[in-house]
């Protein structure tokens, strides 16, 4: 940390950081979603990796929701009716924070469906944490109870519980109140506007602030792979079928030539490599099974955000899993393949 503090660029991006946390901060006083403000603001520096560092700061020790954690043994079959029972809850505040493995942390509004959609697909196993707050105290008996009640009903509801089997377990307060889904809308990509309220009137120490970001086009801090991005998108998995007698190191080697080409062309991207349902992280190990062979499928998906050229990629994995692989091993191991454009 003190390392990134002893550059000016370092110090200022410390601080732009610590000003979007105070901001989200006053914006979730009154009525404010943090995943509705997360996915308002569209800023890219606010990544899985940022968001992770506040959500106990900012929810829990702060505001005092209550959080209730799950490694989903199974999952819900249709997020939309989840949100659509969740929209109803008018009396309590939801976020639900998902680990998914290969985009990072991702973090909704639970009321909201197009949030909620992002998750998609939740995957057995992982780690997800509800969190519920401002529940009305005077209805809710022991400070907490009923938002405690709320987490554990919605984790409930992730892990594959049946809606209609939970609604008569929903607590009368939770229906009644003012956290109803609001219109979010979408900030424009590279548009330096967030959606939080400015403060009415700047405190001194607030001022401080202020005049210590630095010049506008001071640098920047580097974000986290897009992967990690809460507003990351990922595409369904693609299969590609081995025509090769085997899936050998040759094939390997072309695999490799090819998503490097398409890294270099689209750098913010992720390309995550599935067999047999398991991420293969990496591609070497595919040959060292030796259970790669013909009429087997491999799988692949693009993570991140502004994804292109899918169709292509796919036609390159198709021919570096058949016999004509030797066609991408033509140049240097050092001299990227310039398939993208």
């Amino acid at each position: 940390m003190l390392e990134v503090l002893s550059t000016r660029s370092g110090f200022n991006s410390a601080v732009a950081q610590i000003n979007k946390t105070l901001d989200i901060m006053d914006a979730m006083g009154g009525n404010g979603n943090l995943g509705d403000l997360l996915h308002e603001s569209g800023d890219e520096d606010l990544t899985g990796e940022g968001i992770a560092c506040f959500l106990r700061m900012l929810l829990v020790d702060k505001l005092g929701y209550r959080a209730v954690s799950t490694n989903l043994p199974r999952t819900a079959a249709d997020l939309s009716r989840l949100a659509d029972e969740f929209a109803r809850w008018k009396g309590v505040d939801l976020i639900a924070a998902y680990y998914h493995p290969d985009r990072g942390l991702l973090v909704a509004n639970p009321k909201n469906p197009d949030q909620l959609a992002n998750f998609a697909p939740l995957r057995k196993r992982e780690l997800l944490v509800i969190y519920a707050g401002k529940c009305r105290e005077k209805d809710s008996g022991p400070a907490g109870e009923s938002c405690l009640k709320a987490a554990k009903l919605a984790a409930a509801l992730f892990e594959g519980a049946k809606v209609s089997d939970q609604r008569s377990a929903v607590p009368a307060e939770l229906l009644r109140g003012n956290f109803t889904l609001k219109k979010v809308k979408k900030a424009l990509a590279g548009s330096d506007k967030t959606p939080v309220k400015p403060r009415e009137k700047a405190s001194g120490a607030a001022r401080g602030r202020k005049s210590a970001k630095g010049p506008k086009n001071a640098p920047r801090a580097a974000a986290t792979p897009a992967a990690g991005k809460n507003a990351a998108r990922m595409t369904p998995r693609y299969s590609v079928t081995v025509t090769n007698e085997l899936f050998h190191n040759g094939n390997v080697e072309a695999w490799k030539r090819i998503i490097q080409s398409y890294k270099t062309k689209y750098p913010e991207l992720q390309v995550c490599i599935y067999y047999e349902g398991e991420r293969i992280l990496d591609i070497n190990s595919l040959f060292m099974w030796g259970k790669v062979k013909h009429g087997s499928s491999i799988q692949f998906a693009v993570a991140g955000n502004g994804i292109a050229d899918v169709a292509k990629l796919q036609r390159y994995l198709a021919q570096g899993a058949s016999n004509q692989f030797e066609a991408f091993l033509r140049n240097a191991v050092s001299d990227s393949l310039k398939l993208f454009g």
